[in-house]
């Protein structure tokens, strides 16, 4: 039996210590932190639900909890000396997962809750417009991405160093015309005529609160289901489309998939405003619907092998999929108000970290089966459980207004 090769220390030339370098990560990270740390001291979430008391304390669970930062420095140290490359993508995961994690969450929630405020009796539809921005940008930075970034190895470095810095300026700029109303704002007059619809349960709710509602779980539950659907679907999409059509180019494939991108960001434009118009229950079941048919065409077309019905099932399903990052946003601010609503909404688009499992499942079944119909017949079936859910939430609400009464 072969054994492994021992790592050995490695010490040289100043060529051989460029990497270090990677650590000034750790002071962006660490600076983060302390600020995330000394900055919120009112109006934070507690991590706590109720089943916690049910678990019993198990006092080793300390000794791992208070070495987690000496692991991470214990970490770094080994690694630097002995192995570069893996020191390097070591900086790279906290580099771009943790740091670019939170900036992406920075300004995602603050834009939201600031502009949204603006607008209270329109949240579905504000929530849609700026979150077909946030699509959009994906998809052209994309293109710019590739147009702009040669083949070369490492060319992809300058491409990141010029986005990031172009980024920063742009948010800096932005960032002096975003402003939460004063205390003495009120929405004109006309706006609330306009409104066609009320949530009969509205309430103004901490974060605390709103983990008790049983709405709220089942609303979690919804996100999930349908955002994996639509992750699933777009983790697809490039693989089916190559084999319902084998003859078709390189550059239209490539074209007809971003059709998922543009439709999703239209979806969010016009399931946002339905939202406003007839309310979370008839707007939950028209993406419970369009995602079912998505999964019903997807499916005729592979059994076709039909090019032009496929582009129909991802138009629809870029559509469906556009209407659940609104339905988030609008879903909290006509339930629990807009007090709380920022830490609120940061806790609902936690979804996405369970519906990112959407596409590894849709992976294991491929593997499974052999067939991309299996991906389409789970979308189905999250969409029709996607309905159930709905209806158990209109059952909350009866429940809810019953207690009011």
């Amino acid at each position: 039996m072969s054994k492994s090769p021992r790592r050995k220390l490695k010490i040289g030339t100043i060529d051989d210590f460029h990497h270090f370098w990677y650590l000034l990560i750790w002071i962006v990270y660490l600076s983060l932190f302390y600020l995330a740390e000394h900055l919120v001291t009112k109006n934070y979430w507690v991590s706590y639900l109720p089943i916690d008391d049910q678990i019993p304390f198990c006092r080793f669970f300390i000794v791992p909890y208070c070495m987690w930062h000496p692991l991470l420095v214990l970490m770094t140290a080994y690694l630097i000396f002995t192995d570069p490359p893996a020191f390097k993508r070591f900086m790279l995961y906290i580099g771009f997962g943790v740091i670019c994690g939170f900036a992406s969450g920075f300004s995602y929630n603050a834009v939201l809750a600031t502009v949204g405020k603006w607008f209270p009796d329109k949240q579905g539809l504000i929530s849609g417009i700026l979150l077909m921005g946030f699509g959009i940008s994906s998809f052209l930075i994309g293109k710019l991405y590739q147009v702009c970034t040669p083949d070369a190895i490492g060319a992809w470095r300058r491409s990141f160093i010029v986005l990031g810095v172009v980024s920063a300026v742009v948010m800096a700029i932005c960032g002096f015309f975003l402003e939460k109303p004063g205390k003495d704002f009120a929405p004109p007059a006309a706006a609330s005529v306009k409104k066609k619809y009320v949530n009969p349960v509205a309430m103004e709710a901490g974060t605390g609160e709103m983990l008790k509602k049983p709405a709220f779980w089942l609303y979690y539950l919804w996100a999930i289901l349908l955002s994996a659907a639509g992750l699933a679907l777009v983790s697809q999409a490039s693989a089916i489309a190559k084999e319902v059509g084998p003859t078709v180019s390189i550059g239209t494939i490539t074209t007809v998939v971003g059709l998922i991108s543009i439709f999703n960001g239209i979806g969010r434009v016009i399931l946002g405003g339905l939202f406003d118009k007839v309310g979370r229950s008839g707007t939950m079941q028209t993406v419970n619907v369009l995602f079912v048919v998505t999964g019903i065409v997807l499916i005729a077309a592979l059994k076709m092998q039909s090019f032009p019905v496929l582009v129909a099932g991802f138009i629809i399903g870029g559509l469906a999929y556009g209407g659940v990052t609104p339905a988030n946003a609008a879903f909290v601010s006509s339930y629990y108000g807009l007090k709380h609503y920022s830490l609120n909404l940061s806790v609902v688009v936690t979804n996405l970290m369970f519906a990112s499992f959407g596409s590894t499942v849709a992976g294991a079944l491929y593997d499974a089966t052999g067939s991309y119909m299996s991906t389409y017949l789970m979308i189905c079936g999250m969409a029709l459980v996607g309905v159930l859910v709905s209806i158990g939430i209109s059952i909350c609400d009866k429940r809810m207004l019953a207690k009011m009464k």
